[in-house]
């Protein structure tokens, strides 16, 4: 929307830094039950419970024990979250689904009074908030949210137990996969390739791609292993077996099913084209992407749902802006984030013109991937109209303050195959500095850094996902390397955070990818200040939306100095201490580059964006002032380098494509990680080099 909130950011009401699972938008929103106990590791137990309520549901209902593992590892990883059901309403290790129970409460979705992109170069039509809307389930959900009603009455088993006891849960997942067997007419036995269709129509119900890219990564997992301690203490193993294939014959029939559905869409899809193609004869609309296949590696269910570019009102348009990157404009970044709202919202809204735009949604229960705008063009996405110049945009299924509410499996690898067939796209490397979270993007200027957003914030796991795109963080240097990587063990990391639910509860305790730094090397120090984030001069907090003296996994900082168990970094222009103790490390040392101030420089200014200098732009094109952000980085102080960029900006003040420019500056700049979120440096006020000379 047009308004006085910061630059492109989503529009969605958070008060209180955005706590933002107490204003969400429904039409099947599904949110953890209020005050649901979360999960607690404990230490590995040999005699593990939940392995032998693997081995006896497969005895009762003949399904082999490696395919109910194998399922229930891309489900919940073999977790079962305290009885807390998952953003798509599934409870337990073999993800049940009970949409109606999930939802806990009415949620509602504000529509704020903001500039949905945020790019002072267009003028800003002010549309005032919709309101709320409170949430509605339909009167018949579909298949994939009700599954726990069946299993229900397939086991006799009450649905209240099939949601809290993992055991009555696993058993409640073979039944199902069980009656999948029957339905296709196929016999039940202990042979693990003859199970592939099952499978995929246990993953997905409304999606035969997304049932058979599920079906992959089930028979992937079993075929490599897996082993790790769930999040109730208990140690889950499912032996390697390399040499399993599915039965070909149930690739086949599964494939016809695909190309069934394909071609339906694809008919649907020329149909939507042609009326969009009339639309545009009077310029008044185009739909990005519309009937055209969807930029996606073969390995995952990719489908088109295109954002419309739709001029409406005085001269308004949206909701993104036509390109032609890379020839226009290279794409340097992949910014992960999470929608803060069920599926068939995010969908809805992305059809909206009015609305923001992102480049993919994936979808948690199985990984189903839509494409909404094309990634040559520039999706809304980001808070920051320099980073969606130069970003793609992937947005997930989930909610970044409901640590229950887990990230499935099934999307972790759905995302980590989209983002490595992007990376080699577009020639990116696959680390930190170039894979960001959406609450790594910097604020524009000083004034909207305290709206910038904190998806998919400190339940992400960073570490999982590099390890799922096959670059995970490890040490690369000895103890002189100069340089840090941020790496808690994710299960046993469990910080203080409040805010979850209510401003100051207490969140329930769960892994985190973040940890906290401290003014001295010690956990009694006050936190680290963000001036940009509290620019009243307030203390950093615990609170969940606070990221103001918080690293993640994967960041990379220069080191400034190491006494006993703690570890000092450079961090907003400030040293930063954290806990780095050697039995229990949470960085491994590194080396890279580092930037510092130019010899005889006292200080020298950061900024949150690379635009040109002023005699770079041409006649008709404003120029966009390169403002300092309020943190400055003074003499002897290092960063640790991500890239260098040459400075530019994407003039896109109107609907009509050919008002486009794009201004082309000579000023260079090097991307560095200032503290939580990155910044940006001129070439010219730096000197950059190894950090281990």
């Amino acid at each position: 929307m047009r308004g006085s909130a910061p630059e492109g950011e989503k529009r969605i009401h958070r008060p209180a830094l955005r706590r933002s699972t107490t204003a969400l938008a429904a039409a099947v929103l599904l949110l953890p039950l209020s005050g649901a106990p979360s999960a607690h590791a404990g230490p590995p137990r040999e005699d593990s419970r939940l392995e032998r309520a693997f081995t006896d549901a497969a005895a009762r209902f003949h399904v082999p024990r490696s395919v109910l593992l194998g399922v229930s590892y891309l489900a919940s990883r073999w977790d079962s979250h305290g009885g807390a059901p998952s953003v798509s309403g599934g409870y337990g290790p073999m993800h049940l689904t009970d949409a109606r129970t999930a939802v806990a409460r009415a949620p509602e979705f504000s529509a704020g009074d903001e500039d949905a992109r945020g790019d002072s170069a267009r003028a800003r039509r002010r549309v005032p908030a919709a309101g709320a809307r409170k949430a509605v389930l339909p009167a018949e959900l579909p298949a994939r949210l009700r599954t726990l009603t069946t299993a229900a009455r397939l086991t006799g088993l009450p649905a209240g137990k099939l949601r809290t006891d993992p055991a009555a849960n696993v058993l409640g997942g073979a039944a199902l996969l069980a009656a999948e067997q029957r339905k296709l007419g196929l016999p039940a036995g202990a042979d693990p390739a003859q199970w592939y269709a099952a499978v995929a129509h246990y993953g997905s119900q409304d999606d035969a791609a997304a049932g058979r890219a599920f079906a992959d990564e089930v028979f992937t997992v079993m075929r490599q292993g897996q082993s790790r301690t769930t999040d109730a203490g208990q140690r889950v193993r499912l032996a390697a077996a390399p040499r399993l294939a599915p039965d070909a014959q149930q690739e086949k029939r599964i494939g016809k099913r695909d190309a069934t559905a394909s071609s339906k869409a694809s008919s649907k899809a020329t149909r939507t084209a042609a009326a969009q193609s009339s639309a545009n004869v009077s310029g008044k609309a185009s739909a990005s992407g519309g009937g055209h296949r969807p930029e996606c590696p073969p390995t995952v269910a990719c489908r088109s749902v295109p954002a419309p570019y739709e001029e409406f009102g005085d001269h308004d348009y949206g909701n993104h802006d036509k390109a032609d990157r890379p020839k226009g404009q290279k794409v340097d970044a992949i910014i992960i984030h999470d929608t803060e709202g069920s599926w068939e919202v995010a969908l809805k809204l992305i059809k909206d013109p009015e609305y923001v735009s992102w480049n993919y949604t994936v979808r948690s229960s199985d990984g189903l991937i839509a494409q909404h705008v094309p990634t040559k063009d520039v999706a809304w996405h980001s808070g920051n109209w320099y980073l969606n110049a130069h970003s793609i945009g992937v947005e997930h299924e989930g909610f970044l303050a409901s640590p229950d509410a887990w990230y499935t499996e099934a999307m972790y690898r759905a995302s980590a195959r989209l983002v490595k067939y992007l990376s080699r796209e577009y020639g990116l490397p696959l680390d930190r500095q170039h894979i960001l979270g959406h609450d790594n993007v910097p604020g524009t200027t000083t004034s909207t850094i305290p709206g910038m957003h904190t998806d998919p914030g400190p339940y992400w796991d960073w570490a999982h996902y590099f390890k799922l795109l096959g670059k995970p963080f490890h040490r690369t240097a000895g103890p002189h390397g100069g340089l840090v990587t941020i790496r808690p063990d994710y299960d046993r990391n469990r910080p203080h955070y409040t805010g979850c639910e209510q401003p100051g509860d207490s969140c329930p305790p769960h892994g985190s990818t973040a940890i906290r730094l401290h003014t001295a090397p010690t956990e009694s120090a006050p936190l680290v200040k963000d001036i940009g984030l509290h620019p009243d001069g307030g203390d950093s907090t615990d609170g969940v939306n606070d990221t103001g003296a918080r690293a993640t996994t994967g960041q990379r900082f220069a080191v400034a100095g190491r006494l006993g168990e703690w570890t000092a970094v450079w961090y907003l222009g400030q040293l930063a201490w954290f806990r780095d103790p050697p039995d229990a490390p949470t960085a491994v040392d590194a080396r890279g580059l580092i930037a510092t101030p130019k010899a005889g420089r006292p200080e020298i200014p950061v900024y949150g964006r690379a635009y040109p200098e002023r005699e770079a732009y041409p006649a008709g094109v404003p120029y966009q002032t390169v403002s300092p952000l309020p943190y400055r980085i003074t003499a002897g102080q290092k960063y640790a380098v991500g890239g260098w960029v040459t400075g530019d900006y994407f003039y896109a003040p109107a609907f009509d494509v050919a008002k486009h420019v794009i201004v082309r500056g000579k000023d260079v700049y090097y991307r560095i990680q200032l503290g939580h979120r990155i910044g940006y440096v001129r070439a010219a006020d730096v000197d950059v080099r190894p950090s281990d000379s």
